[in-house]
């Protein structure tokens, strides 16, 4: 690889996946330089915690910036020459969206055309970026192929996240610009979100709080664990194509109240729950068909969630020292 195409930008560096995709390039030797804005969308101290650990690496470069801002991405784009790049940043959650809607389309919308008009300026010769299982909606067909039509979002997050697949493909086609966007199929592990189901039911148990359990239970994930994630983001970094989408997912679409069990075995305690019906925006099962991305990127998830839930709960422990 020259060494013009080691230099990575990666959004979203202090974020859950950028931050584990950012130490994992980092460690083996690639100089990457990280931009997120640290926004409070949850607890910026947990951002801050993450990023003190890639700080401790020499060849990573942190700027506090929003994508949005055109002028001050530009500028970082110019001094750094990135031959790749990662956009992990996006304001995450489906049901925040029903809340505050014009933070989507800031972020994911402006921020992610003014990534790909920089790329195409700066001759970026990969622009990987995240999409996600949201895209499919409440698509019948299980599991989801991205052969499949999605053109039904059922929140304004996925939406975007359509929309910006679209957008990598006006791009590929104008400029060439090589594009693979990854849907990413509910992550979860060390250092995670804590509005993500593992983080709030962990939390809620452990202080004796009921947890809220949706659509009474009858929820299908195909929960995927950070490692195996970072795996199938890199083997993308590594491997420019013209425009690809594909599924990154476990392939193992687990039942919500088996997860939960899974939970209660590990931190030696039950839950207490509160059945509630499915939330706007929600859909009640998800599924990755990854036959595409096994065979274009030897993409093969390793972790179950057993064990992914034992990482999840020993890194919770020592980080709240509970």
């Amino acid at each position: 690889m020259k060494e013009e195409k080691r230099t990575i930008l990666v959004t979203g560096a202090a974020g859950f996946i950028g931050f584990h995709v950012s130490k994992r390039l980092l460690e083996r030797g690639d100089k990457v330089v990280g931009i997120d804005n640290l926004n409070p969308y949850y607890d910026v101290q947990l951002k801050k915690r993450r990023l003190a650990i890639l700080q401790d690496f020499n060849q990573f470069v942190f700027y506090r910036e929003d994508i949005e801002d055109l002028d001050a991405v530009r500028t970082i784009f110019e001094k750094h020459s990135p031959g790749i790049v990662c956009n992990l940043a996006a304001q995450a959650g489906v049901r925040y969206s029903l809340e505050d809607p014009f933070s989507y389309q800031k972020s994911n919308l402006e921020g992610f055309l003014n990534l790909l008009e920089l790329a195409r300026a700066q001759g970026v010769k990969n622009f990987v970026y995240a999409s996600s299982s949201s895209v499919y909606g409440n698509n019948k067909k299980t599991p989801f192929s991205v052969d499949d039509r999605v053109d039904t979002p059922v929140s304004l997050y996925a939406a975007t996240k359509k929309a910006n697949e679209l957008m990598a493909h006006a791009y590929n086609h104008l400029y060439g610009i090589p594009c693979t966007g990854l849907r990413y199929f509910t992550v979860y592990g060390p250092w995670g979100r804590p509005d993500m189901a593992l983080f709030l039911f962990t939390d809620a148990i452990l202080h004796n709080r009921p947890i809220n359990v949706y659509n009474y239970g009858k929820m299908r994930r195909d929960f995927t664990y950070i490692d195996d994630i970072v795996d199938g983001t890199l083997a993308a970094l590594d491997r420019p194509v013209a425009y690809e989408i594909f599924n990154l997912g476990n392939s193992n679409s687990v039942e919500l109240m088996e997860f939960i069990g899974v939970l209660e075995e590990e931190l030696g305690k039950k839950a207490e729950k509160n059945m509630m019906p499915i939330q706007p925006g929600d859909v009640p099962e998800t599924s990755a068909d990854i036959e595409k991305t096994r065979k274009l990127l030897g993409f093969s998830p390793k972790t179950p969630v057993e064990v992914g839930i034992r990482n999840f709960v020993a890194w919770y422990r020592e980080y709240f020292r509970v």
